[in-house]
């Protein structure tokens, strides 16, 4: 063995997580059990990183029972299409193409009547990709509150709480816009515990979150009086009652809709264990929900590494260690990079000079922050390549660490996005 075959064996493993997580599959396996032809008109509308080969799935699936089609998908990640308009968008800080998109989604499903179907495609990326910023909130002040909130620390649940109170399309208002049509919602999960209500900030699923609870998240992370006033005032109606709520579990218009999820995390994350054994690895799948401080979970991923090789626990060497999930970074300098790099690099520091280890770690949809990268790859030799490792870190410059050294893993858009794929393999 040797770190570059175990780096590129790491390579393969996160490749097989890749085709299993393939959104297109996912979706016509869903649709081929299903009968349209009760519907006079199917519309086809969504949003997601995913958007592009999930909609290429439905137009194969449906073909001239789809009526008209829009969905908005992040600049790059697109699709030849015959019948669904794809509109790419800015991500992850949403801007007026996205908005004016969603314009054009929530006038589409309002069109639809009793008799027909909107069919909505949702992947990860869509709450950004599809903004519709509640009166009188415009979309610059909607942008800065996704900054704040994306520099802050806070997790993709209470990101998608604040999103979905400013909003006019997010927490099952696209249902209600679409009322009295069928909706049916396809959910590429990109989110812990794949809850349907925070996987693209929901548009089709009840939220149970409230305005108090979007105006105690600003409160906790320090950001209320940093805000817009007019997202602030917004939130603080809500919270009086004098706003209507989001609608609810158990509300009626959610008697003729269904959301699904076709495809996540832990699918990705099977495949991977099995291209690890077939490889030679003893194989551990950890957790397919891990979250938390980029930099922590980092330093665990790194001890455990380390209690294998010196113990042999949980398994032998030639071992491999698989987690899912997804981290968030708090953000304190000012260089380019995402949680993924950050993850190897922090990593990094705690591997050196650990004999044939490797960590990878990488985002499912081909990048990672606002980079071209997906992630990167260490070794316990890569801080004697370049020692500056700390320095880097401590200005989250992850990017230009690892660019440095050729490390960085780049894919290009993948078509899919279920969260993040991180493996860990000690060599014998």
């Amino acid at each position: 063995m040797s770190n570059l075959l175990l780096r590129r064996q790491a390579a393969r493993i996160f490749r097989a997580a890749l085709r299993a997580a393939d959104p297109a599959g996912a979706v016509a396996r869903y649709l081929k059990r299903r009968d349209y032809t009760r519907y006079r008109n199917v519309y086809v509308i969504g949003a997601g990183k995913a958007g592009a080969t999930m909609a290429q799935a439905a137009e194969r699936a449906l073909g001239r029972s789809i009526a008209a089609g829009l969905v908005n998908v992040k600049d790059g990640h697109t699709a030849r299409l015959r019948r669904i308009e794809l509109n790419e968008c800015g991500h992850p800080v949403p801007d007026e193409r996205g908005a004016a998109g969603a314009r054009r989604i929530a006038e589409m499903a309002a069109a639809a009547g009793k008799g027909d179907l909107v069919l909505c495609l949702i992947s990860g990326g869509a709450s950004a990709l599809m903004p519709l910023p509640a009166a009188p909130i415009t979309l610059e002040e909607k942008q800065a509150v996704t900054r704040l909130l994306l520099a802050s620390g806070a997790d993709i649940h209470e990101i998608n709480t604040v999103r979905k109170h400013i909003s006019g399309i997010k927490g099952g208002q696209l249902a209600r816009l679409a009322a009295p049509a069928a909706v049916e919602a396809l959910l590429l999960s990109d989110v812990i515990g794949d809850d349907i209500g925070v996987i693209g900030s929901g548009p089709a699923a009840p939220d149970a979150s409230t305005f108090g609870e979007a105006a105690e998240i600003l409160r906790r992370y320090g950001i209320s009086e940093r805000v817009p006033r007019a997202v602030r005032e917004r939130i603080e109606r809500g919270e009086r009652g004098e706003i209507a709520e989001t609608p609810k579990p158990g509300d009626a218009l959610f008697a003729r809709v269904r959301n699904t999820v076709v495809g996540g995390n832990r699918l990705a994350l099977e495949a991977a264990r099995l291209e690890a054994r077939r490889l030679g690895f003893h194989t551990l799948v950890l957790a397919s929900a891990v979250q938390g401080e980029t930099r922590e979970v980092a330093r665990m991923h790194a001890a455990m590494a380390r209690e294998v090789a010196d113990s042999g626990q949980p398994v032998k060497p030639p071992a491999c260690l698989i987690t899912g999930g997804e981290t968030t970074v708090t953000i304190r300098g000012g260089g380019l990079g995402g949680r993924n790099q950050e993850f190897v690099l922090a990593a990094a520091l705690d591997i050196a000079g650990m004999a044939l280890t490797v960590v990878f770690s990488a985002g499912t949809d081909g990048t990672d922050g606002p980079t071209d990268a997906a992630g990167a790859v260490a070794d316990g030799e890569t801080l004697r390549r370049n020692p500056e490792a700390r320095r880097y870190l401590d200005g989250n410059d992850s990017y230009h660490y690892f660019e440095g050294l050729g490390d960085l893993v780049k894919t290009g858009p993948t078509g899919t996005n279920v969260m993040d794929v991180r493996i860990l393999l000690i060599g014998a």
